[in-house]
């Protein structure tokens, strides 16, 4: 798709109008006008799936299709006994449908509660509004950290710096002046602005390509696509295979010109629709999305807004953690701790006045904003000083006040005295030495004795000749639960890199507090530029500081490149380049509108502690979804088997449909769903399907050979095909609650509960005279009973025999990079290694 020009428009499109005074702002009067003729910027995103998807995915699919000609059919032919399964996919459907919408009106609600907002200037004060509020020609007030609401033309600027990365893909800000555009969605890393607003709504640049990057969409997904490899192979297989049964069912029944002279051909239709229903997994693409759905739902009642539905399969990928320091180790709330002066006489006189100068700018980070109660701001002057603003990627900032002949630079140490600032030797890198060893931050605020040029303002470098003046500390509150999330991480063998803009022996300090063995952060200017390279320290270190936001998308990739899963936590625009590339972003609620925009999981209440949570969502949506793969991919397989085996051998079918109905829906489409939604912690394996068929082949082979031999035998013996079916019923009813027991192991309480509840039904259903009538269930008699247990004991016995083998194949295929991290490995449970479902 070709992007739109960020300066197109259509003819159609509403215009701004030029005469907005930039120092008011719309007055209300216009306001209204433009919201009674549409041109605000109201704009229907998707937060999660709409009503019609929902439908659509759950109800109009190919396999139903196919199950509900084959249920009209028999309706049609006078055997609507033998429409049950049509039921019963209906029944899914409606439940799928419900799970969803439940789900969505969830994750609808956080949206709505959490939707982003802008500021705007109207009538000459700044008003805080809903960023579809947002009109054509209103004046927005743009500071760092905010995500611009529609595209704008700049009108006033000091220093104007934006990311426009997530729509053009060029990671560098782009300095902004006066007349330039501004595109929608697009973020401010540095300086301020105030600027009109000139295209809104569905005519702005971001929401151009709505259709193609909704805020819910698929993202990758194991299981998304592995249930669609399979679906694809069946699809292929069930005219051919249909083909085959059929003609075997009118041979058995005389041929073509005798069943259809005497009616038989109906026989062979209901025989027909039962091996075709029988192989179509449809209740494993309803459990898929269920757990997707209630993972969603679950979280979302922890505080946890889901942006994209199949996020929560990806939780359970995930094998490093990446963590921004500030706002998530710690509360993101700094204080000032206290002032060190580097040295003393007249050329350090002034520092106080500068510094709250600092604290009461307009564009003051909250760094800044701390030092207000200690060093509060004097009177004005009227001249406009000449500034530098802060940036993240250079770390400082600078101001020369009018007739001062002096200018003063205000920043992180190392970015502004470089290793002069770590040399113990310097009087200045031994006080920040010392002060960082304790876990604290901090800034160095620095004088030159000239004023700032403008060359050196349009290039944004440093005054020559800087002296030190005073280092200032900042303390940051850890958050109480870090400690224990961490330890959970290592626990669960996840590993766990801890990435700031900090001094790297602030962040190692504050790593060691929360439990990390971390003698010494990196420093992030080291670190090579080459991604190999880049990935062999990661793996080598945990703790860096003085991290870049490229930089932090960079470690990312690397991570990725060794094979990783990465999540990524953080709550500043700094941060949205990492968490935006991360296969899971996350973000803090308390963070940038533009962070949380690009992040698939938002911690609505900030907590820390919801990560352990998040995880253990994701790993039990994907091991309980391989588990019950199991169960309806072993239906799958013998169904086919026994299609293919009977159409070979030209032998009627022992079954009709409502008989398969029972094995279904006792055996495996109830308890899975219990069994889906049950706890589970096992770490994520690649090579989902893989596992799956390599216990469900073999599974489904034996089970379809079994009931072969049973059926030849039984008519060998004269068994009437009423008896022969009945006893083929017992064999896989009995077999198929095996199976359901060997794929729940280790047998919980609960399980047992919804193994015997099963095994309940089906006595029920074989001993009482409706559901025996209905069902069409007889006494299979003397020879066919003995038949019926020596069969299923040895099918049981080979059942058992399969699971041993496939337990032996999954632990072989463990591969030394799918262990645990290194810190983390002699501390993970050692049924992390375990199979699936064992």
């Amino acid at each position: 798709m070709t992007a739109p020009s960020p300066a197109g428009s259509s003819a159609t499109e509403p215009r701004a109008t030029p005469d907005t005074d930039p120092t008011t702002g719309l007055d209300d009067a216009a306001v209204a006008a433009r919201l009674a003729d549409g041109r605000d910027n109201a704009f229907q995103a998707d937060t999660s799936r709409s009503a019609w998807n929902i439908v659509r995915a759950n109800v109009f699919t190919l396999f139903n299709g196919i199950v509900f000609a084959c249920f009209f059919v028999l309706f049609l032919v006078g055997r609507w006994q033998d429409a049950l399964f049509g039921f019963a996919a209906f029944g899914n459907a409606i439940i799928g449908c419900i799970q969803e919408f439940r789900a969505k009106a969830a994750l609808d609600k956080l949206a709505l509660l959490n939707a982003p907002h802008a500021t705007v200037l109207r009538e000459g004060e700044e008003r805080d509004i809903a960023s579809g509020e947002v009109v054509l020609d209103d004046v927005l007030i743009l500071r760092a950290g905010d995500q611009i609401a529609a595209d704008a033309r700049v009108l006033t600027t000091r220093a104007l710096q934006v990311d426009e990365s997530m729509l053009t893909g060029e990671s560098d800000p782009v300095d902004k002046h006066p007349g330039d555009e501004l595109l929608s969605a697009s973020i401010v890393v540095a300086g301020s602005a105030r600027a009109q607003v000139i295209r809104v709504g569905a005519d702005s640049y971001a929401n151009r390509f709505a259709g193609e990057a909704k805020r819910f969409s698929l993202v990758s997904s194991e299981l998304r696509t592995s249930v669609d490899r399979v679906l694809r192979w069946m699809s292929w297989l069930i005219g051919p295979i249909g083909l085959l049964v059929f003609n075997a069912q009118v041979m058995v029944a005389g041929g073509y010109e005798k069943a259809f002279r005497t009616g038989a051909w109906v026989q062979a239709v209901v025989n027909t629709i039962a091996s075709l229903t029988a192989m179509i997994p449809l209740g494993l693409v309803l459990m898929t999305s269920i757990a997707f759905a209630v993972g969603a739902a679950r979280l979302a009642a922890q505080k946890v807004l889901v942006n994209e539905l199949p996020a929560v399969e990806g939780l359970a990928r995930v094998d490093v953690v990446c963590l921004d320091k500030t706002g998530t180790l710690t509360v993101g709330e700094i204080a000032f701790d206290e002032a060190h002066p580097v040295a003393a006489g007249p050329d350090s006189a002034g520092w106080r006045p500068v510094l709250g100068w600092y604290a009461a700018a307009p564009d003051a980070n909250a760094t800044a904003r701390a030092l207000r109660d200690a060093f509060p701001v004097a009177e004005p002057g009227s001249a406009e000083p000449a500034t530098i603003p802060f940036s993240s990627a250079r770390k400082w900032s600078a101001v020369s006040f009018p007739g001062t002949g002096e200018s003063w630079v205000f920043g992180a140490p190392e970015m502004v005295f470089g290793d002069a600032a770590a040399d113990p030797a310097d009087p200045l890198g031994a006080v920040v030495s010392r002060l960082a060893d304790t876990g604290r931050r901090t800034l160095v605020l620095a004088r030159a004795g000239t004023a700032l040029t403008e060359k050196q303002i349009a290039a944004e470098t440093l005054p020559e000749r800087l002296a030190a003046v005073v280092v200032l500390t900042f303390r940051e509150q850890v958050r109480p639960d870090a400690a224990d999330t961490l330890a959970y991480f290592r626990e669960q063998g996840v590993g766990i890199r801890i990435i700031s803009g900090d001094n790297p022996r602030t962040v190692a300090a504050i790593a060691r507090e929360v439990g990390l063995d971390a003698a010494d952060g990196f420093d992030a200017r080291s670190l090579p530029d080459d991604g190999a390279a880049l990935a062999t320290v990661l793996d080598e270190h945990r703790v860096f500081g003085r991290v870049t936001p490229e930089q932090k998308k960079r470690m990312v990739v690397a991570l990725q490149s060794h094979g990783h899963v990465v999540a990524m936590t953080g709550d500043g625009v700094n941060d949205a380049l990492a968490i935006k590339t991360a296969d899971i972003g996350i973000a803090m609620n308390s963070g940038s509108p533009a962070t949380k925009a690009v992040a698939r999981l938002v911690l609505l209440d900030g907590q820390f502690s919801h990560l352990p949570d998040v995880v253990a969502q994701g790993r039990q949506v994907i091991a309980n979804i391989e588990r019950v793969s199991m169960l309806f991919l072993t239906k799958t397989a013998y169904a086919t088997g026994l299609a293919i085996l009977f159409g070979v051998l030209v032998m009627e079918f022992p079954f009709l449909p409502r008989q398969l109905s029972i094995t279904d829906g006792l055996t495996i489409g109830i308890p899975a769903f219990f069994l889906a939604l049950m706890p589970n912690s096992r770490r994520y394996l690649p090579g989902f399907l893989r596992r799956s068929l390599s216990f469900a082949i073999p599974a489904g082979v034996l089970i379809a050979l079994a009931l072969t031999v049973y059926a030849r035998l039984a008519t060998d013996l004269g068994v009437p095909a009423d008896r022969l079916r009945t006893g083929a019923t017992l064999i896989l009813a009995v077999v198929g609650i095996w199976v359901l027991t060997v794929l729940s192991r280790p047998v919980t309480r609960l399980k047992v509960l919804v193994i015997g509840a099963m095994f309940l039904a089906l006595v029920v259903v074989f001993t009482v005279p409706l559901a025996t009538t209905f069902f069409a269930l007889v006494d299979p008699g003397r020879d066919a009973a003995y038949l019926v247990a020596m069969i299923t004991i040895l099918t049981i016995c080979g059942i058992e025999i399969v699971r041993f083998v496939h337990t032996r194949f999954v632990l072989r295929a463990l591969s030394p990079d799918q262990q645990p991290e290194p810190d983390a490995r002699n501390s993970a449970p050692r049924e992390e290694a375990t199979a699936p479902g064992a």
